[in-house]
């Protein structure tokens, strides 16, 4: 497959409390029913080998081999449905910007014999935002949703950080972006 643009129309920006959010400008897997998860999945191979930093810890976390197939297939995106599984399907464009913002970073013991090696230093989850887009009938945007997600890195043997998934996307009921 050739590699796909990665012009994307993401950008960072502060909401008014001076939290960073990310902003996604475009909705670029769209489904009335369900989402193509396939396409996310091939979407995300064109980033692998990426790295970002993140600005808490100044930790580089790279997107590995496994994350396309482990973001488009896990257990939890086949749970998802309607707004968050397009939520989710459509962040993979801000990913880095939301690993570079992640705030609240854990640490959780390796405890599956699975991950014995590609998960051997343990896993973190850390906290982040992004806003969609919503369009009103005439194709206008008329206001953006925030979500707020995990974001799930691994620690793998090789010392390397690695994006492994994004989880428990949540809608922020209170405050929506407007377009003014």
């Amino acid at each position: 497959m050739e590699k796909e643009n990665k012009t994307r129309n993401v950008s960072v920006i502060k909401d008014a409390d001076g939290n960073n959010i990310v902003m996604i400008n475009d909705i670029i897997f769209k489904g009335k029913r369900s989402i193509a998860w396939d396409d996310v999945e091939d979407y995300l191979r064109n980033y692998i080998g990426d790295f970002y930093k993140n600005a808490e810890t100044n930790d580089v976390v790279y997107f590995g081999n496994d994350l396309p197939d482990e973001y488009a297939h896990s257990d939890y995106t086949k749970s998802l449905k309607g707004t968050y599984a397009k939520a989710k399907a459509n962040a993979a464009q801000g990913l880095g910007e939301m690993l570079e913002i992640a705030f609240s970073g854990s640490y959780i013991e390796n405890k599956k014999e699975k991950h014995a090696i590609d998960a051997a230093k343990g896993w973190y989850r850390f906290e982040s935002r992004f806003a969609l887009p919503v369009y009103g009938d005439n194709d206008e945007v008329e206001r953006y949703n925030v979500f707020h997600i995990y974001l799930i890195i691994r620690h793998d043997q090789n010392g390397k950080k690695y994006l492994y998934d994004l989880i428990n996307i949540k809608k922020e009921t209170s405050k929506p972006l407007s377009c003014q």
